[in-house]
Parts: C-alpha cells; structure tokens; sequence
C-alpha cells in the first residue's frame, strides 16, 4: 500500500469519527494483518459502535475494549 493511500484512508476514519462527536486515541496501520486499529478516548454502547461502524467507508469490527476506549479494526481492501 502507497504512503499517500493510508494517509487517505487514515483522514477519512479522522473524518467519520469527529462526524460522530467522538475522538481517536489511537489509529495504526498493522502491516502483517493488513488492518488499520482504531481506539477511541471512549466506550461506547453498542449502539454506539453501530453509529461509528455505519459512517466508515471501510469495512470495520468491533474488536473490544482498549485501555482508553472502544476499538475496532478497519479492513483495507488492497493492503
């Protein structure tokens, strides 16, 4: 995957969040799964998450509960 390929996909997530009134604790892409992690500053409730999952352009999951907040991981199509 090109730099300015992630660097795209990371604004977008950036974007989707805030649309949501929340705010990222962490985003990292993982190179060997080929997915991007997101943790945000907040649990959310599950309907919550289905907000969030529905405004990424991406495919995404729920993966748990991070040290500060919700996270999930986002698939890359072509990573």
């Amino acid at each position: 995957m090109e730099y300015e390929e992630l660097w795209t996909m990371e604004d977008a997530i950036t974007t989707a969040v805030n649309a949501t009134g929340k705010e990222i604790w962490d985003l990292q892409f993982d190179h060997k799964s080929g997915i991007i992690r997101l943790e945000l500053c907040e649990h959310l409730e599950e309907d919550e998450q289905a907000i969030l999952i529905a405004h990424l352009t991406q495919n995404a999951d729920y993966e748990g509960e991070g040290n500060h907040g919700s996270v999930f991981n986002i698939y890359l199509q072509d990573a």
